[in-house]
Protein backbone atom coordinates (compact mmCIF):
# COMPACT_ATOMS: atom_id res chain seq x y z
CA UNK A 1 0.00 0.00 0.00
CA UNK A 2 1.29 3.26 -0.87
CA UNK A 3 1.47 6.77 1.53
CA UNK A 4 -1.09 9.30 1.63
CA UNK A 5 1.76 11.43 0.83
CA UNK A 6 2.39 9.23 -2.35
CA UNK A 7 -0.66 8.82 -3.61
CA UNK A 8 -1.31 13.18 -3.09
CA UNK A 9 2.27 13.12 -5.13
CA UNK A 10 1.20 10.80 -7.61
CA UNK A 11 -1.71 12.66 -8.30
CA UNK A 12 -0.44 16.32 -8.49
CA UNK A 13 2.94 14.31 -10.85
CA UNK A 14 -0.40 14.39 -13.44
CA UNK A 15 -0.49 18.08 -13.30
CA UNK A 16 2.43 17.34 -16.22
CA UNK A 17 -0.52 15.99 -18.68
CA UNK A 18 -1.77 19.62 -18.59
CA UNK A 19 -5.85 20.47 -19.23
CA UNK A 20 -7.09 18.52 -21.55
CA UNK A 21 -10.60 19.17 -22.36
CA UNK A 22 -13.08 16.23 -23.71
CA UNK A 23 -15.15 13.34 -22.07
CA UNK A 24 -13.97 10.60 -24.59
CA UNK A 25 -11.27 9.87 -21.72
CA UNK A 26 -13.65 10.34 -18.39
CA UNK A 27 -16.01 8.59 -19.92
CA UNK A 28 -13.30 5.56 -20.76
CA UNK A 29 -11.73 5.48 -17.80
CA UNK A 30 -15.34 5.81 -15.43
CA UNK A 31 -16.29 2.56 -17.47
CA UNK A 32 -13.00 0.35 -15.84
CA UNK A 33 -14.45 1.74 -12.71
CA UNK A 34 -18.21 0.64 -12.91
CA UNK A 35 -19.92 3.56 -13.92
CA UNK A 36 -20.44 5.05 -10.52
CA UNK A 37 -21.84 8.58 -11.98
CA UNK A 38 -24.77 6.71 -12.77
CA UNK A 39 -25.29 5.69 -8.84
CA UNK A 40 -25.52 9.50 -7.58
CA UNK A 41 -27.91 11.83 -7.10
CA UNK A 42 -26.62 15.60 -8.07
CA UNK A 43 -26.54 19.09 -8.48
CA UNK A 44 -24.17 20.43 -11.20
CA UNK A 45 -22.81 23.93 -10.94
CA UNK A 46 -21.37 26.26 -13.14
CA UNK A 47 -20.09 29.66 -13.60
CA UNK A 48 -17.26 32.22 -13.53
CA UNK A 49 -17.33 33.34 -10.39
CA UNK A 50 -19.74 32.20 -6.84
CA UNK A 51 -19.62 28.50 -7.93
CA UNK A 52 -17.86 28.02 -4.05
CA UNK A 53 -20.01 30.18 -2.34
CA UNK A 54 -23.21 28.86 -4.04
CA UNK A 55 -22.29 25.24 -3.37
CA UNK A 56 -21.95 26.19 0.22
CA UNK A 57 -25.50 27.87 0.46
CA UNK A 58 -26.78 24.71 -0.83
CA UNK A 59 -25.23 22.20 1.31
CA UNK A 60 -26.03 24.24 4.53
CA UNK A 61 -29.47 24.23 3.63
CA UNK A 62 -29.60 20.78 2.72
CA UNK A 63 -27.33 19.43 5.84
CA UNK A 64 -29.86 21.59 7.88
CA UNK A 65 -32.55 19.69 6.71
CA UNK A 66 -31.17 16.49 7.60
CA UNK A 67 -29.37 15.47 4.57
CA UNK A 68 -25.87 13.94 4.36
CA UNK A 69 -24.32 16.27 1.40
CA UNK A 70 -21.10 15.49 -0.96
CA UNK A 71 -19.27 18.30 -2.59
CA UNK A 72 -16.78 18.72 -5.24
CA UNK A 73 -14.79 21.49 -5.24
CA UNK A 74 -11.63 23.37 -6.59
CA UNK A 75 -9.39 24.42 -5.80
CA UNK A 76 -8.83 23.64 -1.75
CA UNK A 77 -8.20 26.29 0.62
CA UNK A 78 -5.98 24.69 3.06
CA UNK A 79 -5.92 20.96 2.31
CA UNK A 80 -5.53 18.76 -0.89
CA UNK A 81 -8.65 16.55 1.19
CA UNK A 82 -11.08 19.51 0.80
CA UNK A 83 -12.12 18.88 -2.77
CA UNK A 84 -13.84 15.50 -1.74
CA UNK A 85 -15.87 16.15 1.35
CA UNK A 86 -18.79 14.83 3.12
CA UNK A 87 -21.14 17.42 5.66
CA UNK A 88 -17.94 19.79 4.57
CA UNK A 89 -15.52 17.20 6.17
CA UNK A 90 -12.79 16.34 3.61
CA UNK A 91 -12.42 12.69 2.63
CA UNK A 92 -10.11 10.42 4.94
CA UNK A 93 -6.63 10.01 4.09
CA UNK A 94 -6.93 6.58 4.12
CA UNK A 95 -10.23 6.43 1.37
CA UNK A 96 -8.18 8.84 -0.63
CA UNK A 97 -5.06 6.67 -0.74
CA UNK A 98 -6.84 3.46 -1.50
CA UNK A 99 -9.05 5.72 -4.13
CA UNK A 100 -5.47 6.42 -5.89
CA UNK A 101 -4.27 2.71 -5.09
CA UNK A 102 -7.88 1.49 -7.11
CA UNK A 103 -7.29 4.03 -10.06
CA UNK A 104 -3.45 4.62 -10.41
CA UNK A 105 -3.29 1.10 -13.05
CA UNK A 106 -6.35 1.94 -14.89
CA UNK A 107 -4.60 5.30 -15.40
CA UNK A 108 -1.25 4.59 -16.36
CA UNK A 109 -2.76 1.31 -18.28
CA UNK A 110 -4.62 4.36 -20.57
CA UNK A 111 -1.34 5.48 -21.90
CA UNK A 112 -1.23 3.66 -25.34
CA UNK A 113 -5.14 3.60 -25.60
CA UNK A 114 -6.82 6.46 -28.13
CA UNK A 115 -7.44 8.84 -25.90
CA UNK A 116 -4.72 8.48 -23.90
CA UNK A 117 -3.48 9.25 -20.15
CA UNK A 118 -5.98 11.23 -17.64
CA UNK A 119 -5.59 14.32 -16.11
CA UNK A 120 -5.19 15.49 -12.72
CA UNK A 121 -8.52 16.57 -12.60
CA UNK A 122 -10.05 13.88 -14.29
CA UNK A 123 -8.47 11.47 -11.77
CA UNK A 124 -9.63 13.65 -8.49
CA UNK A 125 -13.31 13.70 -10.29
CA UNK A 126 -12.94 9.68 -11.18
CA UNK A 127 -11.60 9.47 -7.34
CA UNK A 128 -14.81 11.85 -6.47
CA UNK A 129 -17.66 9.49 -7.70
CA UNK A 130 -16.38 6.38 -6.85
CA UNK A 131 -16.07 8.00 -3.51
CA UNK A 132 -19.73 9.26 -3.21
CA UNK A 133 -20.97 6.35 -5.16
CA UNK A 134 -19.52 3.47 -3.61
CA UNK A 135 -18.10 4.65 -0.04
CA UNK A 136 -20.08 7.84 1.42
CA UNK A 137 -23.39 7.00 -0.12
CA UNK A 138 -24.29 10.79 0.61
CA UNK A 139 -28.28 11.59 0.06
CA UNK A 140 -26.79 13.95 -3.11
CA UNK A 141 -23.59 15.34 -4.38
CA UNK A 142 -22.71 19.44 -5.26
CA UNK A 143 -20.58 18.95 -7.92
CA UNK A 144 -18.64 22.43 -8.65
CA UNK A 145 -17.47 22.47 -12.69
CA UNK A 146 -14.05 22.84 -12.77
CA UNK A 147 -13.54 24.84 -16.05
CA UNK A 148 -16.49 25.99 -18.79
CA UNK A 149 -18.47 23.11 -18.62
CA UNK A 150 -19.22 21.69 -22.06
CA UNK A 151 -16.09 19.62 -22.08
CA UNK A 152 -15.41 19.11 -18.17
CA UNK A 153 -14.74 16.66 -16.86
CA UNK A 154 -17.79 17.21 -14.01
CA UNK A 155 -19.96 16.81 -17.10
CA UNK A 156 -20.42 13.01 -17.23
CA UNK A 157 -23.21 13.25 -14.57
CA UNK A 158 -26.80 14.12 -15.22
CA UNK A 159 -28.25 16.41 -12.60
CA UNK A 160 -31.48 16.83 -10.85
CA UNK A 161 -30.87 20.40 -11.33
CA UNK A 162 -28.19 22.72 -13.07
CA UNK A 163 -27.28 26.00 -11.78
CA UNK A 164 -25.36 28.45 -13.72
CA UNK A 165 -24.19 31.31 -11.36
CA UNK A 166 -22.45 34.08 -13.55
CA UNK A 167 -20.73 34.68 -16.65
CA UNK A 168 -17.29 36.80 -17.11
CA UNK A 169 -14.16 36.62 -19.36
CA UNK A 170 -11.97 34.28 -17.66
CA UNK A 171 -9.74 31.53 -19.20
CA UNK A 172 -10.25 32.74 -22.34
CA UNK A 173 -7.67 30.60 -23.72
CA UNK A 174 -9.87 27.36 -23.18
CA UNK A 175 -13.09 29.00 -23.42
CA UNK A 176 -13.23 32.06 -25.98
CA UNK A 177 -12.90 35.91 -26.15
CA UNK A 178 -16.71 36.33 -26.40
CA UNK A 179 -19.27 36.25 -23.56
CA UNK A 180 -21.53 34.44 -26.04
CA UNK A 181 -18.45 32.09 -26.60
CA UNK A 182 -17.70 31.62 -22.94
CA UNK A 183 -21.98 31.39 -22.05
CA UNK A 184 -21.93 28.64 -24.66
CA UNK A 185 -19.30 26.29 -22.92
CA UNK A 186 -20.73 26.94 -19.40
CA UNK A 187 -24.82 26.05 -20.82
CA UNK A 188 -22.68 22.73 -22.24
CA UNK A 189 -23.94 21.35 -18.82
CA UNK A 190 -27.52 21.80 -19.69
CA UNK A 191 -29.28 18.40 -20.08
CA UNK A 192 -32.50 16.81 -21.43
CA UNK A 193 -35.56 17.97 -19.45
CA UNK A 194 -33.31 19.06 -16.42
CA UNK A 195 -34.47 22.34 -15.17
CA UNK A 196 -31.46 25.06 -15.23
CA UNK A 197 -31.33 28.05 -12.64
CA UNK A 198 -29.53 30.64 -13.96
CA UNK A 199 -27.49 34.03 -12.38
CA UNK A 200 -25.95 35.44 -15.35
CA UNK A 201 -26.93 38.96 -16.31
CA UNK A 202 -25.70 39.91 -20.07
CA UNK A 203 -28.47 39.81 -22.50
CA UNK A 204 -26.21 37.93 -24.93
CA UNK A 205 -25.69 35.26 -21.93
CA UNK A 206 -29.03 35.18 -21.24
CA UNK A 207 -29.90 34.50 -24.93
CA UNK A 208 -26.98 31.48 -25.35
CA UNK A 209 -28.54 29.49 -22.16
CA UNK A 210 -32.01 29.86 -23.25
CA UNK A 211 -31.21 28.53 -26.49
CA UNK A 212 -29.48 25.59 -25.21
CA UNK A 213 -32.23 24.64 -22.55
CA UNK A 214 -34.66 25.19 -25.11
CA UNK A 215 -33.07 22.57 -27.56
CA UNK A 216 -32.62 20.14 -24.75
CA UNK A 217 -36.21 20.66 -23.89
CA UNK A 218 -34.93 22.38 -19.98
CA UNK A 219 -36.88 24.45 -18.03
CA UNK A 220 -35.07 27.63 -17.12
CA UNK A 221 -35.23 29.89 -14.41
CA UNK A 222 -33.51 33.17 -14.77
CA UNK A 223 -32.62 35.68 -11.75
CA UNK A 224 -34.55 38.68 -11.90
CA UNK A 225 -37.28 37.09 -13.74
CA UNK A 226 -39.05 34.12 -12.73
CA UNK A 227 -37.57 34.57 -8.93
CA UNK A 228 -36.47 37.89 -7.55
CA UNK A 229 -33.99 38.85 -4.82
CA UNK A 230 -33.47 42.40 -3.15
CA UNK A 231 -31.06 43.15 -0.81
CA UNK A 232 -32.43 45.17 1.94
CA UNK A 233 -29.81 45.93 4.00
CA UNK A 234 -25.32 45.48 4.57
CA UNK A 235 -24.95 44.26 8.08
CA UNK A 236 -22.47 43.99 10.77
CA UNK A 237 -21.56 40.95 10.05
CA UNK A 238 -23.44 39.94 6.41
CA UNK A 239 -26.09 40.59 4.47
CA UNK A 240 -30.02 40.92 4.92
CA UNK A 241 -32.29 40.13 1.62
CA UNK A 242 -35.90 38.87 0.15
CA UNK A 243 -35.72 36.37 -1.78
CA UNK A 244 -39.51 35.50 -3.80
CA UNK A 245 -40.54 33.25 -6.58
CA UNK A 246 -43.34 31.38 -7.16
CA UNK A 247 -43.07 28.77 -4.78
CA UNK A 248 -42.05 30.55 -1.53
CA UNK A 249 -40.54 33.94 0.04
CA UNK A 250 -39.21 35.21 3.09
CA UNK A 251 -36.13 37.54 4.59
CA UNK A 252 -32.79 35.49 5.28
CA UNK A 253 -29.73 36.91 6.42
CA UNK A 254 -25.89 35.52 5.03
CA UNK A 255 -22.71 35.49 7.04
CA UNK A 256 -20.63 36.42 3.77
CA UNK A 257 -20.13 39.68 2.64
CA UNK A 258 -21.27 42.07 -0.58
CA UNK A 259 -24.12 42.21 -2.79
CA UNK A 260 -23.08 39.44 -5.31
CA UNK A 261 -23.15 36.83 -1.97
CA UNK A 262 -27.09 37.88 -1.92
CA UNK A 263 -27.33 36.48 -5.65
CA UNK A 264 -25.55 33.54 -4.65
CA UNK A 265 -27.61 32.71 -1.81
CA UNK A 266 -30.87 33.23 -4.49
CA UNK A 267 -29.72 30.52 -6.78
CA UNK A 268 -29.05 28.38 -3.91
CA UNK A 269 -32.57 28.73 -2.77
CA UNK A 270 -34.02 28.59 -6.17
CA UNK A 271 -31.86 24.99 -6.64
CA UNK A 272 -33.45 23.59 -3.27
CA UNK A 273 -37.13 25.11 -4.23
CA UNK A 274 -36.62 22.64 -7.51
CA UNK A 275 -35.47 19.92 -5.55
CA UNK A 276 -38.50 19.88 -3.56
CA UNK A 277 -40.80 20.14 -6.10
CA UNK A 278 -39.46 16.75 -7.65
CA UNK A 279 -39.90 15.30 -4.31
CA UNK A 280 -36.22 14.15 -3.81
CA UNK A 281 -36.09 16.65 -0.52
CA UNK A 282 -38.55 18.31 1.43
CA UNK A 283 -37.72 21.47 4.25
CA UNK A 284 -39.08 24.02 6.46
CA UNK A 285 -38.34 27.60 6.03
CA UNK A 286 -36.58 27.32 9.13
CA UNK A 287 -34.05 24.87 7.45
CA UNK A 288 -33.12 27.74 4.85
CA UNK A 289 -33.15 30.45 7.65
CA UNK A 290 -30.86 28.65 9.54
CA UNK A 291 -28.77 26.79 6.71
CA UNK A 292 -28.05 30.02 4.79
CA UNK A 293 -26.74 32.06 7.83
CA UNK A 294 -24.60 29.61 8.99
CA UNK A 295 -22.87 28.75 5.19
CA UNK A 296 -19.29 29.80 5.53
CA UNK A 297 -16.95 29.79 2.30
CA UNK A 298 -13.26 30.53 2.88
CA UNK A 299 -10.99 32.81 1.27
CA UNK A 300 -14.74 35.04 0.25
CA UNK A 301 -14.18 38.40 2.08
CA UNK A 302 -13.04 36.32 4.82
CA UNK A 303 -12.78 38.59 7.92
CA UNK A 304 -9.57 36.82 9.66
CA UNK A 305 -9.19 39.68 12.13
CA UNK A 306 -10.75 42.42 13.12
CA UNK A 307 -8.23 43.65 15.25
CA UNK A 308 -5.88 44.67 13.15
CA UNK A 309 -8.57 44.14 10.15
CA UNK A 310 -7.47 41.90 7.60
CA UNK A 311 -9.73 40.42 4.77
CA UNK A 312 -9.19 37.38 2.42
CA UNK A 313 -10.54 37.64 -1.04
CA UNK A 314 -10.13 35.23 -3.82
CA UNK A 315 -10.62 37.51 -6.30
CA UNK A 316 -9.01 35.91 -9.21
CA UNK A 317 -10.39 37.37 -12.52
CA UNK A 318 -12.05 40.90 -13.77
CA UNK A 319 -15.49 40.14 -12.05
CA UNK A 320 -14.01 38.61 -8.51
CA UNK A 321 -11.91 41.80 -8.61
CA UNK A 322 -15.28 44.25 -9.57
CA UNK A 323 -17.37 42.80 -6.90
CA UNK A 324 -14.66 43.35 -4.18
CA UNK A 325 -14.00 46.65 -5.14
CA UNK A 326 -18.05 47.56 -4.65
CA UNK A 327 -17.70 45.87 -1.88
CA UNK A 328 -14.39 47.94 -0.70
CA UNK A 329 -16.53 51.16 -1.19
CA UNK A 330 -19.56 50.29 0.14
CA UNK A 331 -18.52 49.04 3.30
CA UNK A 332 -14.86 50.84 4.28
CA UNK A 333 -15.02 54.08 2.33
CA UNK A 334 -14.02 56.02 5.50
CA UNK A 335 -11.08 53.58 6.04
CA UNK A 336 -6.87 53.23 5.12
CA UNK A 337 -7.48 50.61 2.46
CA UNK A 338 -4.26 48.79 1.78
CA UNK A 339 -4.26 45.77 -0.19
CA UNK A 340 -1.68 42.91 -1.12
CA UNK A 341 -2.09 41.31 -4.65
CA UNK A 342 -0.64 38.30 -6.18
CA UNK A 343 -2.04 36.53 -9.39
CA UNK A 344 -1.23 33.98 -12.20
CA UNK A 345 -0.22 35.37 -15.27
CA UNK A 346 -3.04 34.48 -17.91
CA UNK A 347 -5.45 36.97 -16.13
CA UNK A 348 -6.07 40.27 -17.62
CA UNK A 349 -3.72 42.06 -15.06
CA UNK A 350 -3.74 45.32 -16.09
CA UNK A 351 -7.41 45.49 -16.14
CA UNK A 352 -7.55 43.68 -12.57
CA UNK A 353 -5.26 46.24 -10.72
CA UNK A 354 -6.70 49.02 -12.38
CA UNK A 355 -10.10 48.31 -10.86
CA UNK A 356 -8.16 47.34 -7.22
CA UNK A 357 -6.47 50.76 -7.68
CA UNK A 358 -9.62 52.75 -7.40
CA UNK A 359 -10.36 51.39 -4.15
CA UNK A 360 -6.70 51.17 -2.23
CA UNK A 361 -5.01 53.46 -0.08
CA UNK A 362 -1.98 51.93 -0.92
CA UNK A 363 -1.18 48.29 -3.03
CA UNK A 364 1.78 45.79 -2.57
CA UNK A 365 2.64 43.27 -5.30
CA UNK A 366 4.19 40.04 -4.67
CA UNK A 367 4.54 36.53 -5.70
CA UNK A 368 4.60 32.93 -4.20
CA UNK A 369 5.56 29.46 -5.86
CA UNK A 370 3.42 28.78 -8.21
CA UNK A 371 3.22 27.76 -12.15
CA UNK A 372 2.72 30.33 -13.99
CA UNK A 373 2.75 32.92 -11.69
CA UNK A 374 3.33 36.86 -12.35
CA UNK A 375 6.68 38.18 -10.38
CA UNK A 376 6.08 41.12 -7.98
CA UNK A 377 8.03 43.47 -10.78
CA UNK A 378 5.35 42.17 -13.51
CA UNK A 379 2.73 43.30 -11.54
CA UNK A 380 4.13 46.62 -9.87
CA UNK A 381 5.15 47.96 -13.56
CA UNK A 382 0.98 47.57 -14.77
CA UNK A 383 -0.03 49.96 -12.02
CA UNK A 384 0.09 53.53 -11.71
CA UNK A 385 -1.14 53.88 -8.02
CA UNK A 386 1.07 56.94 -6.24
CA UNK A 387 1.59 54.36 -3.39
CA UNK A 388 2.53 51.47 -4.87
CA UNK A 389 4.86 48.77 -3.56
CA UNK A 390 7.00 45.83 -3.96
CA UNK A 391 6.85 42.52 -1.48
CA UNK A 392 9.14 39.94 -2.44
CA UNK A 393 8.69 38.42 0.55
CA UNK A 394 5.26 38.04 1.54
CA UNK A 395 5.85 36.64 4.63
CA UNK A 396 7.69 39.32 5.96
CA UNK A 397 5.27 41.70 4.45
CA UNK A 398 2.53 40.49 6.50
CA UNK A 399 4.73 40.44 9.44
CA UNK A 400 5.71 43.69 10.03
CA UNK A 401 2.25 45.03 8.28
CA UNK A 402 0.65 43.73 11.36
CA UNK A 403 3.16 45.55 13.70
CA UNK A 404 2.37 48.98 12.20
CA UNK A 405 -1.43 48.72 11.46
CA UNK A 406 -3.12 52.36 11.67
CA UNK A 407 -6.29 51.46 13.72
CA UNK A 408 -8.69 52.82 10.89
CA UNK A 409 -6.27 50.50 8.41
CA UNK A 410 -7.89 47.63 7.14
CA UNK A 411 -6.10 44.98 4.77
CA UNK A 412 -7.37 43.17 2.05
CA UNK A 413 -4.80 39.95 0.55
CA UNK A 414 -6.44 39.26 -3.08
CA UNK A 415 -5.65 37.52 -6.51
CA UNK A 416 -5.47 33.95 -7.03
CA UNK A 417 -6.67 31.53 -4.53
CA UNK A 418 -3.76 29.40 -4.38
CA UNK A 419 -2.30 31.99 -3.23
CA UNK A 420 -4.46 32.80 -0.24
CA UNK A 421 -4.15 29.15 0.35
CA UNK A 422 -0.36 29.92 1.33
CA UNK A 423 -0.85 32.60 3.13
CA UNK A 424 -4.07 31.72 5.48
CA UNK A 425 -2.17 29.48 7.39
CA UNK A 426 0.75 31.72 8.04
CA UNK A 427 -1.11 34.79 8.51
CA UNK A 428 -3.20 33.00 11.37
CA UNK A 429 0.09 32.09 12.98
CA UNK A 430 1.58 35.77 12.83
CA UNK A 431 -1.37 36.84 14.16
CA UNK A 432 -1.32 34.72 17.00
CA UNK A 433 2.48 35.68 17.84
CA UNK A 434 1.49 39.68 17.15
CA UNK A 435 -1.30 39.38 20.11
CA UNK A 436 1.07 37.22 22.02
CA UNK A 437 3.95 39.93 21.70
CA UNK A 438 1.32 42.89 23.14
Amino acid sequence: MMTYEEAVGWIHARLRLGIKPGLQRMNSLLEELGNPQEKIKSVHIAGTNGKGSTVTYLRNILQEAGYTVGTFTSPYFERFNERISVNGIPIPDEDLTSLVSLIKPIAEGMKDSEWGEPSEFEVITAMSMVYFAETARPDLVLYEVGLGGRLDSTNVITPLVSIITSIGMDHMNFLGDTIEKISYEKAGIIKRGVPVVSGVSQPEAIKVIRKAARENGSPVYQSGKDFLVHREAALDHGERFHFESSAQSGTFEISMLGAHQVQNAALALKAAELLRTQNEITYTELHLTDGLKKAYWPGRMEVVSEKPAVILDGAHNPEGIKALVTTIKERFSTKKVTILFSALKDKELKHMIGMLEEAASAISFTSFSFPRVARADELFALSDHPEKHKAGDWQLYIEEKLMSMDEDEVVFITGSLYFLSEVKPVLLQKLENSRKNK
